[in-house]
């Protein structure tokens, strides 16, 4: 089967993360990034930076899949809402060293990285982050645009609300339920609330 031409929405570590995630799965040929640091921001690992998030549309002759892969849960969901007007399919990546259960459901959009875990009849909703080594039990719930870093754990049936994150390292109990945009961790970002 033939790879899918992929662009990549963001060249920042994440950005280069999930390129490499999608190399590494065989589905998708990246065939460069979209970053508002356009023009100035040289080849990204060997890969050009095509244009601005304001370029989408253009970008569609390179490639009709895409991926948001931008750290901040708001930013990320503004920018796949303008990939979906503009005319991309926005896709899912699952990076192949990460074990997820057949009855877990992914939306559009989510990249899930190696070494995690996600569960059985976990719902990972669109534009979802699970990063590194996060381990999802089962029936968990992502909604949209939440996300879970790298070494995260989330007992069985906890969730994230919309935009929620929690951060490296940090842990639910089984059953926790954790409100839209509430952040879970020892570092607080501008504007949002810490458990």
């Amino acid at each position: 089967m033939k790879a899918r031409d992929l662009l990549v929405i963001g060249a920042g570590g994440y950005g280069r993360s999930v390129a490499e995630a999608a190399a590494a799965c065989g589905a998708f040929a990246v065939v460069g990034f979209a970053d508002d640091r356009w023009p100035d921001l040289a080849p990204v690992g060997g890969l050009p930076v095509l244009g601005r998030i304001a370029d989408l549309s253009a970008l569609l002759q390179q490639a009709t899949a895409a991926v948001v892969a931008i750290g901040d849960n708001a930013r990320r969901r503004l920018v796949f809402e303008l990939a979906a007007t503009a005319g991309f399919e926005l896709v899912s990546i699952v990076h192949p060293r990460a074990i997820v259960s057949p009855s877990a459901l992914i939306g559009r959009g989510v990249t899930v990285m190696a070494g995690s875990v996600i569960g059985c009849e976990a719902q990972l909703h669109d534009g979802v982050i699970v990063s590194a080594g996060a381990v999802l039990d089962h029936h968990c719930e992502l909604a949209d645009f939440s996300q879970a870093s790298a070494g995260a754990c989330m007992g069985g049936g906890s969730s994230l609300g919309i935009e929620a994150w929690i951060q490296e390292g940090c842990a639910l109990r089984p059953g926790t339920k954790v409100a839209a945009r509430t952040i879970v961790g020892s570092i607080q970002s501008k504007g949002a609330p810490k458990t």
